[in-house]
């Protein structure tokens, strides 16, 4: 199976890409790295990966997934700084999901920190 994030490399299968984040033994080295595996929690519904990977400053007390929306595919437009060796970084994406309603697109430019050495996820920049 494909991991929900289409796979670093693309195509990639769950077990050698998101599955060690989700599962707790590897930390994401980058922000996409991050971006991907949380695209990959809100689709199989993994609320504790969401939690961890969250800025406390930023983060819901109530993730809320929605267990009838249907998360289809990812694209990342683009990256800005966000490697191994950064501090900060934003990751632009586009997440296609199904919902009561029909399919849509959700596109936003994701802003990542560090913190105690580890990427999390701060906030959607303004656009």
């Amino acid at each position: 199976m494909i991991c929900p994030c289409s796979g670093m490399p693309p195509g990639t299968d769950y077990d050698n890409c998101c599955r060690p984040a989700l599962d707790a033994e590897r930390w994401p080295t980058t922000a996409e790295a991050l971006m991907r595996s949380r695209c990959t929690a809100f689709a199989r519904g993994n609320e504790d990966h969401l939690f961890r990977t969250w800025h406390a400053k930023t983060r819901p007390t109530d993730i809320g997934l929605d267990s009838e929306t249907a998360w289809l595919s990812l694209e990342i437009v683009d990256t800005t700084d966000g490697q191994e060796t950064d501090e900060t970084g934003t990751v632009h994406f586009r997440a296609t999901y199904r919902d009561h309603l029909g399919e849509h697109t959700l596109e936003e430019n994701s802003s990542f920190v560090r913190r105690a050495g580890r990427w999390v996820y701060l906030d959607a920049l303004d656009s």
